[in-house]
């Protein structure tokens, strides 16, 4: 059995033990209470009820014996209605007392006899108030004289009953005092015995848990020790068994965990050693690394003024493509004019062929009209002779203008021509002068984008100087943390052998030690100083490609 179950058992006969005390208890108070109670509830009403009549029966005994000296009417009429009320709250009361009071038998017994003579009594009252009322006081007086025995009968037996219920409650007192007495000596027996029980019981279970307990600190103070060869075997179920049994299991497992930590410890000796190896060779190659930096770091700001003055060049060569293109274009602009001007000639010049057209056409017609004229001079004879010689004359000017025109005719037709050939040299120059521009513009482009590209180029090439200087100082820090650690891990190898030691305090069993220790590592070589090397600057048109990556290169890791 557990201890648990055991401790329950305890406590369930305290409970019990305490039950069967607290129900006895209930009980004889139940006793005490029915005792007390039947004094309370059943005679001392009883009492009270035969008071009630017993007193108006004492005043209707004084009212009759004051009627009879009363020799005023209204004074016995009022007296005789004082001795009809006393005899109604007498039968009230005995009344009352039927129905609510009666004990037994012989309660009821007693009643039935203070009925009848009560109803003895009241013939003789009421003869003896007739007698009273009609003036006959002697006779009343000695009828009321001879009648005594009955009022001394109802008197007592008004006290036997009285006296009946005060033995009743007489009783009913002692019986509640007896099964006190009782209840109290059973009460003492009963505590007693649940005493002695439970501390029998107590005591037992104490004796076995300090037992188990006792082997249990031994077992603990050895491994406390640092004994962890004992042998624990748990001999009960309980819970000092459960306890046992977990103590085997704790010690088994500090047995592998000291094996483990042994092991550890012996590992974390060779690791630290092998850490300071390597932080000695970390070191070396942080410092190189360091001056191959500081080189690249020199090598960069030459490439970052070489690759400044290209971009200064090319910002001028942007500057002076920009005014050429400018002066193309206003040259291209001047040749339009030129071209414009030319058509307008050509117009003009076309216009006055059709005049000169015009001309030759009416010096042709007035030429046929002049020979017309001279034919009918002719005709005429004489009368027409001068008119023939101013025909003549009209016709030889037509023949004048008529030559005159074709020869302007001709000048006009190869001005025409030339003017025609000037405006298709005026529009070659001014495809010429068109393709200049374009190609300019082109060369202005192409300038503008080895500009960009260099400023671009330059920007980048700042941002890696600044990045290698961040480098540099990284790896300076580095250097500084390289040595840190150097120092921790000696430290840490420190540590490992005051760890070893306290783990060394444990004694184990044979077969129970840790693996052995992994021999340390063998330094690793130094590695050779980094050569410097320049990269060729990358094409114009992909400068702009790379200046994004340019950008994100300002996220460097610590190495």
């Amino acid at each position: 059995m557990t201890i648990a179950k055991r401790l329950y058992a305890l406590i369930l006969s305290v409970v019990l033990g305490l039950a069967a005390l607290a129900g006895f208890g209930i009980y004889q108070m139940d006793r005490v209470y029915t005792a007390a109670s039947y004094a309370t509830v059943n005679t001392v009403p009883s009492l009270l009820t035969l008071n009630e009549a017993f007193v108006p029966f004492a005043q209707m005994r004084t009212a009759v014996w004051q009627h009879m000296a009363s020799k005023d009417a209204a004074g016995r009429a009022k007296l005789e209605a004082g001795i009809r009320e006393a005899r109604a709250a007498v039968g009230k009361a005995l009344d009352q007392y039927e129905k609510e009071d009666i004990t037994d038998e012989q309660d009821r017994a007693l009643l039935a006899a203070d009925r009848t003579v009560l109803l003895r009594y009241d013939e003789v009252r009421d003869k003896v108030l007739a007698l009273s009322k009609a003036g006959e006081l002697d006779a009343a007086r000695d009828l009321l004289v001879q009648n005594q025995p009955i009022i001394k009968e109802l008197v007592d037996a008004l006290a036997a009953h009285h006296r009946y219920n005060a033995n009743l409650a007489a009783k009913g007192a002692a019986d509640g005092a007896a099964a006190a007495a009782s209840a109290r000596w059973i009460a003492i027996g009963l505590a007693l015995a649940v005493t002695a029980l439970v501390a029998s019981m107590g005591l037992l279970l104490a004796r076995r848990i300090a037992a188990s307990l006792a082997g249990a600190i031994g077992v603990a103070r050895t491994i406390a020790d640092g004994d962890l060869s004992v042998q624990v075997r748990a001999t009960s179920n309980d819970e000092v068994g459960q306890l046992m049994q977990a103590m085997a299991d704790m010690s088994a497992s500090l047995v592998r965990i000291v094996a483990e930590v042994r092991s550890g410890t012996d590992s974390i000796g060779t690791a630290s050693g092998e850490i300071a190896s390597g932080n000695l060779d970390l070191s070396a190659r942080t410092e190189q690394q360091a001056g191959s930096l500081e080189e690249t770091a020199s090598a960069m700001e030459e490439l970052t003024a070489t690759v400044r003055q290209n971009a200064d060049n090319a910002r001028q060569a942007q500057q002076m493509a920009i005014g050429a293109s400018d002066k193309a274009q206003r040259g291209g602009q001047v040749m339009g004019d030129v071209i414009r001007t030319m058509e307008a000639i050509d117009n003009s010049s076309n216009k006055i062929a059709d005049i000169i057209g015009v001309i030759d056409g009416i010096a042709f017609q007035t030429n046929i009209l002049a020979l017309n004229a001279a034919v009918e001079a002719a005709r005429a004879g004489e009368q027409g002779r001068g008119f023939a010689v101013v025909a003549t004359e009209v016709r030889n000017l037509a023949h004048r203008s008529a030559a005159a025109a074709k020869e302007i005719k001709v000048l006009i037709s190869d001005s025409v021509e030339q003017v025609e050939q000037g405006g298709k040299l005026v529009q070659q120059a001014g495809a010429a002068m068109t393709e200049v521009v374009d190609t300019v513009r082109g060369v202005t482009d192409i300038v503008s984008e080895i500009s960009a590209a260099s400023v671009e180029q330059s920007t980048g090439i700042e941002e890696i100087n600044r990045a290698i200087t961040q480098m540099d100082e990284v790896t300076q820090q580095n250097a500084a943390l390289v040595e840190e650690a150097a120092a921790a891990s000696q430290s840490l190898q420190e540590q490992a052998a005051r760890l070893a030691g306290v783990v060394g305090a444990f004694k184990l069993a044979q077969g129970q030690a840790g693996a052995a220790p992994r021999a340390p590592a063998a330094p690793r070589p130094a590695p050779h100083k980094a050569t410097l090397k320049l990269v060729a600057t990358r094409p114009a048109g992909q400068a702009r490609k790379a200046a994004p990556a340019a950008a994100d290169s300002g996220d460097w890791d610590v190495f």
